[in-house]
Order: C-alpha cells, then structure tokens, then sequence
C-alpha cells in the first residue's frame, strides 16, 4: 500500500515537474529576444519546432495523467481488497475463538472423567481376577 502511495507521490511530481517545463517552454517562446538577422523563414522554422516541443510536452503531461489515474484506480481496488481481508481475518478469529473455547470445554470434561475412568479401570482390574479365579 505503501508503494502505491509513493508511486502516486512521484507520478504527481513528475507531473508538477512536466507543467512547470510547459510553463517555461511557452515562456521562453514568448520571450525570447529573436536577433534581428534572422529571417522569417528561420523564424517560422524555430515556432514549429517550439510547437512539436509543446505538443510532445502536453502528451506526456496527458500520458502522465492517465497513468495517475490508473494508479490511483489501483489504490482503490486494493484498499477495498485489504477491507475485504481484514473482514474475512476477523471472521476467522472470532470462529478460532469459539472453537477454541469449545475444544477447552471438551478438555476440562474429559479431565472429570479421567479420574472415574480410573476408578472404573482399577475397580474392573481387581475384580476381573476374582471372577477369573471363581470360574
């Protein structure tokens, strides 16, 4: 979970970053003092290759978005995953409990029985060689 909150913080950075070039590419096309030899051709030249510049900046910007909010549909799907687990572990704990509780009842009753079993066994061993020396 961790991971994709750090991911999701570099994605967002990342993002902040490629909005800042942006910024700072138009800026630069802007204001960039164009030397008066240049010619119109060489002119026309430079504001296309800056144009191809801003476009392939707003695709990445638009790539980096989709892919935020892919990792951002991933986080959710996970955190209810996780909900859904730690549901399902309480479930199963509590079920463990009550087993358990029953197998410790089972035990205590088999521990009062132990001793009249043993009374029954050792009344049954005396007696057993009487009624074998009668026969």
């Amino acid at each position: 979970m961790l991971l994709y909150f750090n991911l999701l913080l570099l994605l967002l950075s990342l993002f902040r970053r490629i909005s800042t070039l942006n910024t700072r590419l138009v800026s630069m096309a802007v204001t960039k003092q164009v030397p008066q030899v240049e010619d119109e051709k060489s002119l026309q030249k430079r504001n296309e290759e800056l144009e191809r510049e801003l476009r392939k900046s707003q695709e990445r910007e638009e790539s980096m978005k989709a892919e935020l909010q892919k990792m951002f549909e991933r986080l959710r799907v996970a955190e209810e995953a996780e909900e859904r687990l730690c549901s399902q572990l309480g479930e199963l704990e509590a079920e463990a409990i009550d087993q358990a509780r029953s197998d410790h009842a089972r035990i205590v009753s088999l521990l009062n029985q132990l001793p009249q079993a043993q009374r029954l066994l050792q009344s049954a061993a005396v007696s057993l060689p009487l009624e074998l020396a009668a026969k």
